[in-house]
């Protein structure tokens, strides 16, 4: 038998504590979730990327009746920014929820289907992406994807 010890490190900032081009990274995903398409579950995601260019890309997740027909914001950005700038890694993911009258406390987790898009981005351009998962209550940082998803499926993955 064998056991694994896991450990993610993940830092919980005040907002003062987080340096000016994070908070401006934060403000950009929260601003994203104006235009959210949530009819359905009135749960309005915002998603930042920043590039190793400097250009920072905006989503927000889209419903649609037919689900799973929608898209999280995540992959929105993520998606956007790589067709547009094919050859630039991301450097950071902020992301922010917006429910009812105000942003989440605590911050909320990517699903699934967006850890592994993100796992592979990191992967493709062997980069680590820093992901900032934002709440009023404090943003957490974690340096990698890796730290959301400690057990990877990716391309040697297949081989």
């Amino acid at each position: 038998m064998k056991q694994y010890d896991i450990v993610s490190s993940v830092t919980v900032y005040d907002w003062e504590e987080l340096s000016s081009e994070d908070r401006q990274l934060v403000e950009a995903a929260k601003e994203a979730t104006r235009t959210s398409y949530s009819p359905y579950s009135h749960f309005q995601v915002g998603a930042a990327a920043l590039l190793a260019n400097g250009v920072v890309f905006t989503g927000s997740n889209q419903e649609n009746a037919a689900f799973p027909s929608g898209l999280c914001a995540e992959r929105t950005t993520l998606f956007s920014a790589n067709a547009q700038y094919p050859d630039q890694p991301v450097l950071a993911l902020a992301i922010a929820a917006f429910k009812g009258e105000h942003f989440l406390q605590e911050p909320i987790p990517p699903c699934g289907g967006c850890l592994q898009v993100m796992l592979e981005v990191e992967d493709r351009f062997k980069h680590p992406i820093r992901i900032l998962l934002y709440g009023t209550d404090g943003t957490h940082v974690v340096d990698s994807v890796r730290a959301l998803l400690p057990f990877q499926f990716v391309k040697k993955s297949m081989l």
